[in-house]
């Protein structure tokens, strides 16, 4: 028997090519760097400090000294929100890896192995899931509240946060396991690790990205949730602290603005640019969803007016 394989997708090459996929990725390389150089920028160039407490300039509105304002102690909002946007990523990114990882290697192995071992790793996942994740992540971090650092708290966000990944990989790899590229490689003898890592997860590419990038979002949501209620490390400078800081002094009943909104932005920002790369990567890899180049437009165009003598 002799199989015609379909070429696989690629979606990695025509992702520049994506308005949306370079809006998000502009927005997440601003923020990269914001973490990588600002803490530097900030204490080192020109002298703020995001934990240097000073109560006679407690709440000042956006200034020259202070362009966004200070604190209730009069700590520089300005210089909290660089140095926060450290912790506040690396718990997203941490959390995400730990996540996904998880899921894909669930999920992928359960859906292509198939017999004993996906009963065993779905009835693990439906454990997981028959368990609600929030009242979860709440009470294992009130447990080790004070215990450790951002690592601590991303390991928690992580490891509760994989199941629903896991189920929705398992049922594309469902999909994907008689495919003809998959029984190619079964038939000239190739091992079920190989063809799980060099066909499997590849194909599901378009997938296992998006949902990384949702991780990342929903585990820097949940990482500044548990700040804002307490639980997190709130003697560690991050968005969640400052939102549970700014809470605590009464901002918004104060008027100070300035307090909770940057960081409440940022963290808007961040999720806007994961949804546009989603809705980016969905474009290439659906030809549904995915509009035509200028050129086909152009073409299409002067196809549409062209008379039936000319078109002759």
């Amino acid at each position: 028997m002799r199989l015609k394989v379909a070429p696989r997708l690629n979606v990695a090459p025509r992702l520049p090519e994506n308005r949306k996929v370079r809006a998000g990725i502009a927005i997440l390389v601003l923020f990269a760097l914001f973490a990588l150089a600002g803490p530097f920028l900030v204490e080192d160039v020109f002298g703020l400090s995001a934990t240097a407490i000073h109560t006679a300039d407690g709440m000042q509105p956006p200034s020259g000294e202070h362009l966004l304002g200070t604190t209730a102690t009069g700590e520089d909002v300005l210089a909290q929100l660089v140095v926060g946007s450290r912790v506040s990523l690396l718990v997203g990114l941490v959390a995400a890896v730990i996540s996904t990882t998880l899921s894909v290697l669930v999920g992928v192995a359960g859906g292509y192995l198939g017999g004993t071992a996906d009963a065993l790793l779905t009835a693990g996942t439906n454990v997981a899931l028959v368990i609600p994740s929030l009242p979860l992540l709440i009470i294992v971090a009130s447990y080790v509240k004070g215990r450790g650092g951002w690592l601590t708290v991303a390991l928690i966000i992580g490891l509760t946060s994989w199941p629903w990944g896991a189920r929705g990989k398992r049922a594309q790899t469902l999909s994907l396991r008689r495919r003809d590229f998959v029984t190619a490689a079964e038939m000239t003898g190739e091992s079920r690790w190989w063809i799980i890592t060099r066909e499997l997860i590849p194909s599901m590419a378009p997938l296992i990205s998006a949902s990384f990038l949702s991780a990342v979002v929903l585990s820097m949501f949940a990482d500044a949730g548990l700040s804002f209620i307490g639980l997190g490390n709130i003697n560690l400078t991050s968005w969640g602290s400052m939102l549970y800081w700014a809470q605590n002094a009464s901002a918004l009943a104060r008027g100070a603005w300035w307090w909770f909104i940057p960081p409440g932005a940022c963290i808007a920002l961040v999720g806007i640019a994961a949804g546009l790369i989603n809705f980016g990567i969905d474009e290439i890899a659906n030809p549904r969803l995915r509009k035509p180049s200028r050129a086909v437009r152009r073409r299409a165009a002067a196809a549409a007016l062209r008379t039936p003598e000319e078109a002759r």
